[in-house]
């Protein structure tokens, strides 16, 4: 006999993932990752973790390819550095940007903020790869940390809405990043409207006299 009785809701469970918003999270590791549609670009992603999550709660396994790894204590998720991948590049108004070097200045702030500078500075590697896996070593399990988590949309193959997090950018009155015991804060607060870049469908316009020869009636973004 089926019966309900003892079949307990998932309703309101606590996902796996976090999502935007203002958070409190420690970082587990960072990866300097190669962009699927250009070799020279990067990005830099901090794999970080909320703290530990009360009640019935199951975390993503702390190795997905052993079933019998433990399991994340809290919430997980995957967060790029910035909202840009890190490539050389001339910028319109002329900046000429470097790869390495902006890479360097972003781990410059993340251990300013964390008051490991001294530590950073002891690092020497001989290529930016070798670099940021001993940042990543640095910054593991260091002190959680205050941040604000922005996202853009995208849309998988089965049709599903996801969210590419990222840090918002940083300026002299807001940072994405802090202590929790910082005297005056300026964390960036979540906005919504300002914080997620949503994903905008093109609608296909059809012409009976269309030329075969014609491009797709779509452009790519």
């Amino acid at each position: 006999m089926f019966n309900t009785k003892n079949i307990k809701s998932d309703q309101g469970s606590t996902r796996p993932v976090i999502s935007v918003g203002n958070h409190k999270l420690k970082i587990n590791s960072i990866s300097f990752d190669q962009t699927p549609y250009d070799k020279e670009a990067y990005n830099i992603n901090l794999h970080v973790e909320t703290e530990p999550v009360e009640g019935e709660f199951q975390g993503f396994l702390t190795d997905h390819k052993n079933p019998k790894s433990k399991r994340y204590k809290g919430q997980v998720g995957r967060v790029r550095f910035s909202q840009y991948s890190y490539q050389n590049k001339v910028l319109p108004n002329g900046v000429s940007l470097k790869r390495d070097e902006s890479a360097l200045k972003a781990m410059v702030f993340l251990a300013d903020t964390l008051g490991i500078r001294d530590e950073l500075d002891m690092i020497e590697s001989k290529t930016i790869f070798e670099f940021m896996d001993a940042c990543s070593k640095l910054f593991k399990n260091s002190a959680y940390l205050n941040m604000c988590i922005a996202g853009r949309e995208w849309e998988n193959k089965a049709g599903y809405i996801n969210l590419d997090l990222f840090l918002p950018k940083r300026s002299r009155e807001e940072t994405p990043i802090e202590t929790l015991d910082a005297e005056e804060s300026k964390l960036i607060k979540f906005n919504e409207g300002k914080h997620i870049i949503r994903l905008v469908k093109k609608t296909v316009e059809k012409f009976e006299n269309k030329d075969s020869s014609d491009d797709d009636d779509f452009d790519l973004f």
